[in-house]
């Protein structure tokens, strides 16, 4: 189908193909854009940006604003569940997120329905952020996935290839068991909270599903997953969903057949056209720009995204890249990508 009164993207993730195809980018209100950076700089740090309504606004906005994406994407961080279950978060310049070090009896003793209060400036942010929308623009709220959440919080910040939480997992296994089933309880009650601010649409974020043993995948991301969905849509009923679950590779399947997504997120690692020979026809697709082709930019880039559309062609399919855009990436480079993608029939 061409472009019609229905938004794109939600049109997409109704099953039918839409030509130009929408796009969004993840990360796209971010570190790339100047008008970020003047912004940032003006809050001060990472936490009072995300929790301020006014300023977080604004940053969603941002690139709505600069290049007419189809989408606009929630500008918050995964990490706020975990900070607003009492295990407290900061950013250290040039380290990434830094959370206090619980151990097993600290996971215990969380409170999934005590996470409500401390994360409403950010449904007071989506509110914000759809009443300033254009008419066509879908926005989209988001949570990370409990194994991803999960794997900052056992780990107190960044873990290599999540060693720590899957040894807390062989460990601890009731403890994990538990500290998953506080997250998927408090991940449904803040994006339920989302969808009654405003958002159309949620992406759940599985960006470290290459790490998880592959006997583990359905108990501690699939079945999650799963559950959170139908959860939301037991009181947000026919909400859409998009599954991002970065390095799942060949249980990319599994995730589009078991947790109930309307579209599946591909990385950059993993080629369309095999996703779709495994997944429902009328499944979306969303990806998969290799990040890095977008910052060198030039004729690589051109290449790359004409190959995506070939892929794609007559198929349901986001335009997005198969990770978060790259701070270095030139903003002509993003102009050029839609210019090619929205000329293209």
């Amino acid at each position: 189908m061409t472009r019609t009164s229905i938004k794109p993207v939600l049109a997409v993730l109704a099953g039918q193909p839409v030509t130009p195809a929408p796009i969004w980018l993840m990360r796209q209100a971010g570190r790339y854009l100047p008008e970020y950076r003047q912004l940032r700089a003006k809050a001060g740090d990472f936490m009072t940006l995300c929790f301020t309504p006014a300023l977080a606004a604004e940053v969603t906005l941002q690139p709505i604003r600069r290049f007419g994406f189809d989408a606009a994407i929630l500008f918050s961080d995964i990490l706020v569940i975990p900070h607003a279950l009492g295990q407290r978060l900061h950013f250290a310049e040039g380290e990434g997120p830094r959370l206090e070090r619980f151990g097993p009896a600290d996971f215990a003793r969380m409170d999934p329905h005590a996470a409500g209060n401390a994360l409403a400036p950010i449904a007071e942010t989506v509110a914000r952020v759809r009443s300033d929308l254009p008419a066509g623009v879908t926005l989209i709220g988001f949570a990370g996935a409990p194994w991803t959440v999960a794997s900052y919080m056992v780990a107190g910040g960044s873990s290599a290839e999540t060693e720590d939480l899957r040894r807390f997992a062989a460990t601890h296994p009731v403890e994990c068991d538990h500290l998953v089933d506080t997250l998927v309880e408090a991940t449904t009650a803040y994006l339920v909270a989302q969808v009654r601010a405003g958002a159309e649409v949620l992406q759940l974020f599985e960006s470290w599903a290459a790490t998880i043993p592959a006997p583990l995948v359905s108990r501690y991301s699939v079945d999650p997953i799963r559950r959170i969905i139908e959860a939301v849509r037991r009181q947000c009923p026919a909400m859409p969903f998009i599954v991002f679950p970065r390095g799942a590779g060949l249980h990319l399947p599994l995730y589009a057949a078991a947790t109930g997504a309307n579209a599946i997120g591909v990385d950059y690692q993993t080629r369309l056209e095999t996703i779709r020979q495994h997944v429902p026809a009328t499944m979306a697709t969303q990806g998969n720009l290799d990040p890095m082709v977008l910052a060198v930019g030039g004729p690589s880039q051109d290449r790359a995204i004409e190959a995506i559309l070939s892929e794609t062609r007559g198929h349901p399919h986001i335009f997005n890249l198969g990770h978060g855009i790259r701070q270095e990436t030139p903003v002509e480079h993003v102009a050029r990508m839609i210019s090619q993608i929205r000329t293209t029939r």
